[in-house]
Parts: structure tokens; C-alpha cells; sequence
């Protein structure tokens, strides 16, 4: 057995604001997992509200884990380890995604299908973050003329308020308006509670499909008060990051959105899919800045989940990695042994 890590420089096509800042280029770190001749690739994306903001604790993480011994143990026992010693998720994830990967492999099967999933007939949705009017004009375009995206997902919670907010979704609305794309809406908590009750029946008014994490992290309590006469499914993301989150706002949510950076990896990712459908809620899995190696991991789930937002890959340039292709606006998994990506050679040779 042998593990190797490599860093890697992501550099986005267009930075992403949303309400709590803006995020520009970044590092993520490649795992690199051999045994028996089959080779399983694993992506850690540093994540300061997932414990390791930086690559070098993502690194230190991965090391120190590791070296305490991995040999002879289950993927989920070893999650469970990463757990009980307070791993970072968006560290661990790394190591779990490229177990599953070589796991998958040695089964000579793709993982969607190990995993017992359908292969995904839902769109991914597109993201355009904060931005003025004119930016949104300039922007819409370029994501969607001579593409075969059919949903965007629009960040508001603007930090200069409700009337930004609503100017710049109005300019969506005109600028998508010849290219039959839904739009729905992630507000990243920006929204204090009477915020939310403001926006949500304006953006039901044109069409929006749903609202996601309305309230911050932490405002859990106040989704109570949200849910009643809503006028928008409602679908926490932040506030769920582990699947025993799940029962706490489980009567005041319509769904969760998982993150596999935010949970720590697959393992995780089928326990949140598994409790959601046992409370009637609805699941979406999303992303943060990762390639396509972490978005073809993450998309192994999604003949399961409802709604999908694995773009990120999309919006970089180059991406490190090849294996998550986007087909008649579908994130798909490849029909090959694994989730189907790896780290291009050039990025670690």
C-alpha cells in the first residue's frame, strides 16, 4: 500500500461571491491511493468552517491519520475512526473518496453501480454568484450560449442588501429569458429571518424553484418560524453537515444539500441520504472548489438525490483533472471501473 499527496493550484474561470465573501483561486490536495496494482484517486479541499482552512493542515491531517494505521479496516470503520479523532471532514474526504474509488476499481465496477444507484437523469445547476447587473448581463452567456445547461443557481444575501439582492436577480431573469434554463436560489445565510419572509414569495412570484440556506448556520431555531406558509421549498446546507444534524430541523426543512467536503466523504454522504429519506426530506448534493476528481465522486450519488449542483469543475481553468463531463446539462459518472476521474499526469509526474 502507498499514499501520495499532491498539491494542486486551482485557478477559477470567474471568482465566486457569495453573502459570506468572495472566493478566488485556491489550492486543493490529491490523494494518490495504491495497493495491488490498482490505483484510487481522492481530492481534500481546504475549508476554514470544515476545520482545515489551509493545505498544510489539510496535508497534516491526511499524514497523522494515516500514520496511526490503516490496514485491515472497512472504509466505514475508518470514517468512523476519522470522526472519533477529529479529522477535518474536508481533509478526510480525500482518503474515503479514494478508497471508495479503488474499492470500486477492484470490483471492476463503476461506483455509481456498486453503490446501487441509477445512473443521473437530473441536470446540475450552474452557479453565477453576487454580482452587479451589468456583471450578470456580461456574465449569462457566456455560462449558457452553445452549452446544454438547463439550471442556474443564483447567490444572493448580498451584503449591501435586499434592494442588490432584487436588482440583480431581475437582471437574470431578463438575461436568461431566451435560454429556457430553471433558476433557483442559494442565499448562503445572508438573510436575517424577515428578509427571507420578504424574498422568498418575490422570488416565487418569478419562478424560482427553491431557496436554500436562508438563515445562517447557528439560526436553526428560527427555520420554525420560516417554514410555516412558505412561500419556496426550503433546503439547508450549511446547517446539515453530518447526518445526525438531520433530526433537529428535520419538521422545518423541505430537504438538505450534502457536501461531500463538508461531511468528509462518501461514507458520510449515504448515512445524510439515508436519514433524509427516513424524515421524508428531499436531498441535493453540492460542491465547493474542487475538480473533477471530488465532482466524479460526488456524482457516483446522484441517480439518488434530487436536485444537483456539481459545477465547480466547470469553472475552472484548466481543470487538474479529466472524468466528470457535462452531457445534455448532466454531470454523468463515467462507465468505467471507479468514479471515473484522475489527477492528469502533467499535475503530479
Amino acid at each position: 500500500m502507498e499514499i501520495t499527496l499532491h498539491k494542486v493550484a486551482l485557478n477559477k474561470r470567474f471568482p465566486l461571491a457569495i453573502s459570506r465573501g468572495v472566493h478566488y483561486n485556491s489550492e486543493n490536495l490529491f490523494v494518490r491511493y495504491e495497493k495491488d496494482g490498482i490505483i484510487g484517486w481522492g481530492e481534500a479541499a481546504p475549508g476554514k468552517n470544515e476545520g482545515a482552512g489551509t493545505i498544510s493542515q489539510v496535508k497534516q491531517s491526511i499524514e497523522e491519520f494515516v500514520s496511526e494505521g490503516i490496514e485491515g479496516q472497512s472504509i466505514q470503520k475508518l470514517y468512523d475512526s476519522s470522526r472519533q479523532l477529529d479529522v477535518p471532514p474536508c481533509a478526510y474526504v480525500g482518503l474515503d473518496t479514494a478508497f471508495w474509488d479503488w474499492t470500486a476499481k477492484k470490483a471492476g465496477m463503476p461506483l455509481y453501480q456498486m453503490l446501487g444507484f441509477s445512473k443521473p437523469s437530473t441536470p446540475t445547476s450552474i452557479t453565477i454568484g453576487i454580482n452587479t447587473p451589468e456583471v450578470v448581463k456580461e456574465r449569462v452567456p457566456l455560462l449558457l450560449e452553445g452549452t446544454t445547461v438547463k439550471s442556474l443557481k443564483i447567490k444572493l444575501g448580498s451584503p449591501e442588501g435586499l434592494e442588490a439582492d432584487k436588482s440583480m436577480f431581475e437582471q437574470v431573469v431578463e438575461s436568461t429569458g431566451k435560454y429556457n434554463v430553471k433558476i433557483r436560489v442559494d442565499a448562503n445565510g445572508g438573510w436575517n429571518v424577515s428578509d427571507a419572509k420578504k424574498m422568498m414569495p418575490w422570488l416565487a412570484e418569478r419562478g424560482v424553484d427553491y431557496v436554500e440556506q436562508p438563515l445562517k448556520e447557528g439560526e436553526e431555531s428560527y427555520l420554525k418560524e420560516l417554514f410555516k406558509n412558505r412561500a419556496l421549498p426550503i433546503y439547508v446546507d450549511e446547517s446539515c453537515r453530518y447526518s445526525e444534524d438531520i433530526p433537529s430541523f428535520a419538521d422545518y426543512v423541505d430537504g438538505v444539500n450534502i457536501k461531500l467536503m463538508k461531511c468528509g466523504g462518501i461514507t458520510e454522504a449515504l448515512r445524510i441520504i439515508g436519514t433524509a429519506r427516513a424524515y421524508g426530506l428531499k436531498t441535493m448534493i453540492g460542491c465547493m472548489s474542487e475538480s473533477s476528481v471530488s465532482i466524479a465522486a460526488a456524482a457516483s450519488l446522484t441517480g439518488g438525490i434530487d436536485h444537483i449542483d456539481l459545477d465547480s469543475h466547470y469553472n475552472l481553468s484548466p481543470d487538474p483533472a479529466i472524468g466528470a463531463p457535462l452531457i445534455n446539462g448532466i454531470t454523468l459518472p463515467q462507465e468505467i471501473p471507479g468514479h471515473g476521474a484522475e489527477l492528469k499526469k502533467e499535475f503530479y509526474a
